[in-house]
């Protein structure tokens, strides 16, 4: 059977920009950003993006695409043994879709308060306990939560109506769900300017501190920021680029995704620092007082904002929230895709019957989620899978092509197909630069959770959550998942393949 296309090269340009510009651009950017040296931070996030995120990117589509196979498919072409490095971020991908398309949910319950704004008076209150009903501690799930399930329902059934053909219903999707979040953060740009307080929100998010480009720290919050935004690792960008032509452009493609991916991160920062200044104006505050990293900065924060506009602050509820959908959808559908290019590969399923067939899956585990500890659980996950799951799976790729295989062959295939050709510099970002930058990430995330965590007799790794929930967490992603992609999966593939033959 031939595989199936992208219906033009712009709908695969399209697809891509959704994949990698989600949720965190529009909560976790301007924050990391503000964190670390303001307008000084955008220095080493492009150094960043240039030396490890496209390098990567590259890496990834070429992978798909020269092989026309999904992440198991692709690495398995390169060497058999290699096929359990797929399966790794296949894995990963579907436990992040898994609870990131409760968030998803969470912001259709939103849309639908913001007609009346039922979090007026204490927003954090509301979503805390109102709306998640939030238990305790993750021992203990409490309540399912049914306005969350009506809105995970609606998100699967979007996201099996965006794929359930492939890159065929994807390419019609995304020319409306991709253009649509930019037109909304244009009208946000514009609505949060003109408040008064606007421009002392914008000073705190641009304001350069060029001293702290000499704290290492700095560095590695940007090369961890371009590593998550880019959409690395979870098998996404390999799926996308096994569904181009064999002969199509990669270079040029991965240049227009990153840059894309950091105009959107960008514009989410004025528009976000722009209503933040307002709001602390408004409150009598400073805006660093008011600024939230997380889940807060869209459910918290901001709608407490919205709660303080001047005009029609219902409305910019509805466009806030869409926002948020219309940013994370793409990438939700992303991580599904991937997971169903790997299956259909290997075990050659139906396409629609196994996008059915994950949607349902995928929907009956975030049950889970919607429940008053589910957002304990979707915290411990998120930061395990992020932090090391998807961290290791990258390290891994860069280790196989830098070291291992070598990148001339490969760098010579894409010279082959692209109008930009790649120099020598791809090939020192792939062998060291982004080694060493992930390695930093893993290393500094193993500091900050065990060092200063467990040395040190705090009761807990990551957070307040006690140790049994963390433990697990970790087993999860660090334990299960690799022992998964590497044993388990690839021997079924190979059974089944030899079943076929026979």
């Amino acid at each position: 059977m031939d595989r199936l296309r992208w219906d033009s090269r712009t709908a695969f340009v399209f697809a891509a920009i959704g994949s990698a510009a989600g949720l965190g651009n529009l909560w976790r950017f301007p924050y990391v950003a503000y964190s670390n040296g303001g307008g000084a931070f955008l220095i080493p996030y492009i150094v960043a993006l240039v030396t490890a995120g496209l390098p990567l990117l590259i890496l990834e589509l070429s992978l798909g695409q020269r092989a026309q196979l999904g992440a198991p498919g692709a690495w398995r072409s390169i060497d058999r043994r290699l096929e359990g490095l797929g399966w790794w971020g296949i894995l990963a991908a579907f436990v992040i879709v898994s609870y990131y398309t409760v968030i998803i949910a969470w912001s259709f319950s939103y849309l639908y308060f913001s007609l009346d704004l039922s979090w007026a008076g204490n927003a954090t209150h509301f979503f805390q306990d109102t709306f998640l009903h939030t238990t305790a501690g993750p021992g203990s799930l409490g309540t399912l939560v049914k306005p969350i399930l009506i809105g995970l329902a609606i998100t699967w059934i979007w996201v099996y109506a965006s794929i359930r053909k492939g890159p065929v219903s994807m390419s019609k999707v995304v020319w409306i769900t991709v253009p649509l979040p930019v037109i909304l953060l244009i009208i946000m740009i514009f609505r949060g300017i003109t408040l008064e307080g606007a421009a002392t929100g914008l000073s705190y998010f641009l304001t350069p501190d060029f001293s702290m480009l000499l704290d290492k720290d700095v560095w590695l919050a940007a090369y961890s920021q371009v590593f998550f935004s880019v959409s690395i690792g979870g098998g996404s960008m390999i799926a996308y680029g096994s569904y181009k032509a064999r002969n199509a452009d990669v270079t040029k493609d991965a240049c227009i995704v990153g840059a894309a991916d950091t105009i959107i991160a960008f514009m989410s920062g004025i528009a976000v620092f722009s209503i933040l200044g307002y709001m602390a104006l408004q409150q009598g505050s400073s805006v660093s007082s008011v600024v939230d990293g997380g889940f807060g900065l869209a459910f918290s924060v901001f709608p407490s904002a919205i709660e303080l506009m001047p005009f029609a602050p219902s409305l910019f509820g509805i466009i806030f929230f869409l926002t948020l959908i219309t940013l994370a959808i793409d990438s939700a559908f992303s991580f599904v895709e991937a997971i169903d290019a790997a299956l259909v590969d290997s075990f050659h399923w139906s396409i629609n019957r196994t996008a059915a067939s994950m949607s349902l899956l995928l929907f009956l585990i975030g049950i889970v989620f919607s429940t008053g500890g589910g957002t304990h659980w979707m915290d411990i996950l998120d930061h395990f899978v992020n932090n090391y799951g998807l961290a290791l799976i990258g390290f891994f790729e860069v280790f196989v092509i830098g070291w291992w295989v070598g990148t001339k062959d490969l760098r010579s295939w894409i010279n082959s197909v692209s109008d930009w050709r790649l120099g020598a510099w791809w090939d020192y970002s792939i062998k060291y630069i982004s080694p060493i930058g992930i390695g930093s990430i893993l290393a500094l995330s193993l500091w900050d959770d065990f060092f200063q965590g467990l040395l040190k007799g705090a009761s807990s790794i990551y957070g307040d959550y006690p140790l049994w929930a963390n433990a697990l967490g970790l087993v999860i992603i660090v334990v299960a998942l690799p022992f998964m992609a590497w044993i388990i999966l690839p021997r079924l593939h190979r059974k089944m393949s030899h079943g076929n033959e026979e």
